[in-house]
C-alpha cells in the first residue's frame, strides 16, 4: 500500500541545510498496522507528512497504492490525499461547528445529497462510539471523545489509509487503550491501512503488525513487533524496551546493592527473555526440577504479543555449580536468552 524509496527531507533554515529524513526505504503492507516510533526530534512527523505530500520529499519517491506521488501535479496529488485520513495529536478540530459538522465537512464537495451527507455523519459516529453527540460541540467533549470524533472526519472521504500522527500522547492510558482497540476494530472491519507516529513503545505492542525505529532521521532497525521486542538489535531500540519492560529494574537494584539482590556462595542472578514465538513450556518449574536448582523469581514480565508470550524473568539460581550450568545450557537450546547479571564466588 505504501512503498518509501530512498526518501529524504531537507529544511533551509537561514541559509542552513537541515537533514531531517535521511535515505529511508520502507514497504507497508495492505491493511497492516504499521508503527513508526523515535524519540522526539527523530524526524518521524517529518517523515509521516511525506506520505501524504504534506512535505514534499527532497529526494526519493512516495507510492501510494500503486501511484507515484511525487510526480502528480496539484489537481491529481489532491485527489490521490482523499485516500488518506489524517488525526493528530491536539484533534484539529473546528471549535464553533458542532460535532456532526466537523464529521461533514470532508464531505462539502463530494457530490452527496444532503440526506446522503446525514446518512454518512451519523454512520460513521455510530462506527466510533459517539453518536450521542452528534450536536455537541468540542469544547464540551473529552480528550477521548474528540479524537473519536477526529478519526469519524478522517475516515468521511472513505480513505485506503490511515495516519495517526501522536494520536494518543494527549490522553490518559484508560483513552488511550481505548483509541487504539477502535483502530484496531477499524483496522480490520474496514481493511485499512493503519500508520502510527509515536514514541511510546507501549502503543506500538498494543496494535501494530511490524514497526520502523528512527533515529536522527534514519530509519535503524524494522521488523515484526514480536521480533524487534524479543531481540533487539539496535541500542535505541533497547532504550525504548527498556522504557516497557520492569526486567531492566534489576540493573539499578545490582547498581545500588539493594538486599534484593544479595548472593550466597555459587548463586547467580539470571535474565531469561523468550526469543522465540512457540515457547510455551513451563521451563521455570521444569529447570528447578530437573537440575534440582532452587530459583527465586524477583521479576516476571510476561505477556502475549500477537498470541506469542513476550518478556521475561529474572531470578536467583542456587545450587551446586554444575547443575546451574547445566541449566542455563539447557536455556540456551531453547532458545531463550540469557543473561548472567551478577554471580558470587563458589
Amino acid at each position: 500500500m505504501i512503498k518509501l524509496s530512498g526518501v529524504g527531507k531537507t529544511f533551509t533554515d537561514t541559509g542552513e541545510d537541515f537533514e531531517a529524513v535521511k535515505n529511508i526505504d520502507l514497504t507497508i503492507e495492505d491493511k497492516s498496522i504499521f508503527g513508526i516510533i523515535g524519540f522526539s526530534g527523530a524526524g518521524k512527523s517529518t517523515l509521516v507528512r511525506c506520505i501524504n505530500m504534506l512535505e514534499r520529499p527532497t529526494t526519493g519517491s512516495v507510492e501510494i497504492d500503486g501511484t507515484e506521488m511525487t510526480a502528480l501535479g496539484i489537481g491529481e496529488l489532491n485527489k490521490q490525499r482523499k485516500k488518506i485520513g489524517m488525526i493528530f495529536q491536539r484533534f484539529n478540530l473546528f471549535p464553533s461547528r458542532t460535532i456532526y459538522g466537523n464529521v461533514a465537512y470532508p464531505l462539502r464537495q463530494s457530490g452527496l445529497k444532503k440526506e446522503e451527507i446525514r446518512d454518512k455523519v451519523r454512520s460513521l459516529l455510530k462506527m466510533v462510539d459517539i453518536a450521542e453527540k452528534e450536536e455537541s460541540y468540542p469544547s464540551q467533549l473529552s480528550g477521548g471523545q474528540m479524537q473519536r470524533v477526529a478519526i469519524a472526519r478522517a475516515l468521511a472521504t472513505d480513505p485506503k489509509i490511515l495516519l495517526c500522527d501522536e494520536a494518543t500522547s494527549a490522553l490518559d492510558p484508560q483513552t488511550t487503550k481505548s483509541i487504539l482497540h477502535l483502530l484496531k476494530k477499524l483496522n480490520e472491519s474496514l481493511g485499512i491501512t493503519i500508520v502510527v507516529i509515536t514514541h511510546e513503545m507501549s502503543v506500538v505492542k498494543e496494535i501494530c503488525d511490524k514497526v520502523a525505529i528512527m533515529d536522527r532521521g534514519e530509519v535503524v532497525e524494522t521488523g515484526d513487533v514480536f521480533s524487534i521486542f524479543s531481540n533487539p538489535k539496535e541500542e535505541i531500540t533497547k532504550q525504548f524496551i527498556r522504557t516497557t519492560s520492569n526486567l531492566n529494574k534489576i540493573e539499578e537494584l545490582i547498581k545500588d546493592k539493594s538486599f534484593v539482590t544479595d548472593l550466597k556462595a555459587g548463586e547467580k542472578i539470571v535474565r531469561l527473555r523468550y526469543l522465540e514465538k512457540n515457547t510455551s513450556e513451563p521451563l521455570i518449574s521444569t529447570v528447578s526440577r530437573e537440575f534440582n536448582l532452587n530459583l527465586n523469581v524477583i521479576f516476571a514480565d510476561i505477556e502475549i504479543v500477537h498470541g506469542s508470550p513476550i518478556g521475561g524473568t529474572v531470578a536467583i539460581f542456587s545450587g551446586a555449580k554444575e547443575n546451574i550450568d547445566g541449566a542455563l545450557k539447557y536455556l540456551r537450546e531453547k532458545n531463550v536468552g540469557v543473561e548472567v547479571l551478577n554471580e558470587a564466588a563458589a
